[in-house]
């Protein structure tokens, strides 16, 4: 199964979109159109080739409301909305009419696209003042860069302005375009991450990805991108293929039991020196999760005291009593502060020290993988390849499948976070697999399959039998 551009970017039946940069911003504006229910409201804030006219199925331009009065009474399909012809190119449609258009399809929850800069059609480019014109009303800004454009010298054949490029990157002029410098430039307040509004979502798009070496160089860039964008995506418009998606991903630790079976709080047991919760959570914070959350309950103060210098999110559940169901709503429930949704710094990482707050913050991660605090054998190898595999395809659930048997640690995307919250009882999130597609990852390493339960099967973990 191939996924789709709007799942990737996790886009409603309506949205509110405008897409800047450059490499691709309108193949993706009309391959986006084309995946959302008609009617499709396509308009522009800059200029369009009148070529790209018919890349919809009608055209309406004109400077004020009453050059568009039919529009309501014709909706259908894709139609794309500008100001005036002008020679070979429309013109951008105005502050105004960008507003009037957002009312009309706000009051028939209609999706808008907006193309909101010019680059020229070149691979890369800076924007110079007043680019780009991004509507305050927008909720989801694309930030494209063409992947091609890497490797190449810092000339206008390749970058669109390149004289500010140069100076918000860190290169001269014909210098060649690094990992480094396109980074730069796409977390600078003045470049990729310029005028787009406080309230909107940010994703970059790094299209061009046509070979294994620019995919590889993607995902490269998109460990340095992800502190300042909401996700990345890595993709070859061209060859319709979204090769990842990557997000934020949450590490919940569970380790709120009472350890009634065992007779001692097993968080606290030794793994080579180290209580086992906390084995858990350097694992988890050196796999890169982030924020790593870990759910407390009986013997709270203990199980806080041996995890309370490392950069996690600590939530006491009160209601551990309750059953394992109660740990993942309160984990949830704290994964971590809402991230500002600023367009001009860099965002901080969510993962903080110190007690979590109850409220919201689910929205800000992609997943959560779930681990347990009697399980310190788990490595960063397999939460890794987890975390891999939910990017290929954004799958609801991901585990591991360990000689045909379900094992731990499990990823779930945030699609799923309704139904873990609804959870009660003593139930772990296997009550969903149900409900759920499960993509299952074979692994080879039977230790998966092991918990703490009694003081034998710690002696055996332990020994390593």
């Amino acid at each position: 199964m191939t996924m789709r551009l709007s799942q990737a970017i996790r886009l409603s039946n309506s949205p509110c979109l405008a897409l800047v940069g450059a490499g691709g911003k309108t193949t993706a504006l009309f391959q986006l159109a084309r995946e959302l229910p008609p009617p499709v409201i396509v308009t522009a804030t800059t200029h369009l080739h009148i070529d790209q006219i018919k890349l919809a199925d009608s055209h309406w331009n004109g400077g004020k409301p009453e050059d568009l009065a039919g529009l309501k009474e014709n909706l259908g399909g894709v139609m794309l909305v500008t100001g005036p012809v002008d020679g070979d190119r429309t013109t951008g449609l105005s502050p105004d009419l960008c507003s009037w258009l957002r009312e009309v399809c706000a009051s028939r929850n209609l999706p808008l696209l907006i193309e909101a800069d010019g680059s020229r059609q070149r691979p890369l480019k800076a924007p110079a003042d007043p680019e780009p014109a991004i509507p305050e009303f927008i909720e989801t800004v694309v930030v494209v860069a063409g992947l091609t454009g890497l490797g190449k010298p810092l000339t206008e054949e390749f970058v669109h302005r390149p004289e500010i490029f140069a100076r918000l990157s860190g290169l001269k002029m014909r210098e060649t375009i690094t990992l480094k410098a396109l980074s730069r430039l796409l977390v600078h307040p003045a470049g990729g991450l310029k005028n787009i509004p406080l309230q909107a979502r940010r994703i970059v798009l790094l299209n061009q990805a046509d070979t294994p070496e620019l995919q590889a160089q993607g995902k490269s860039l998109a460990e340095k991108l992800l502190p300042a964008y909401h996700s990345v995506i890595i993709a070859s418009l061209k060859q319709s293929q979204i090769h990842a998606v990557y997000e934020p991903v949450a590490g919940i630790i569970l380790a709120g039991g009472g350890s009634s079976r065992f007779g001692q709080p097993k968080p606290l047991l030794d793994w080579h020196g180290k209580p086992f919760v906390r084995a858990v959570a350097e694992t988890a914070l050196s796999a890169g999760l982030s924020p790593v959350v870990v759910v407390t309950g009986a013997n709270a103060e203990q199980v806080e005291t041996a995890v309370n210098d490392l950069p996690v999110i600590i939530v006491r559940n009160q209601d551990w009593q309750n059953g394992q169901s109660s740990s993942i709503r309160a984990g949830l429930a704290n994964l971590a502060s809402p991230r500002p949704a600023s367009g001009h710094p860099p965002l901080p990482s969510p993962a903080r020290k110190g007690k979590g707050r109850n409220g919201e913050g689910m929205g800000e991660v992609g997943a959560a993988i779930f681990l347990l605090a009697d399980q310190p054998q788990i490595t960063p190898t397999i939460i890794r390849a987890l975390s891999e595999e939910h990017a290929r395809m954004l799958a609801p659930i991901v585990a591991p499948l360990v000689d045909d048997q379900r094992a731990n640690p499990v990823l779930f995307d945030r699609v799923t976070f309704p139904d873990l919250m609804a959870l009660s009882g003593d139930v772990g999130g296997r009550a969903i697999f149900s409900k759920y597609p499960v993509n299952y990852l074979t692994w080879h390493d039977e230790s998966l399959l092991s918990d703490v339960d009694t003081p034998q099967e710690y002696e055996k973990l332990v020994n390593g039998e």
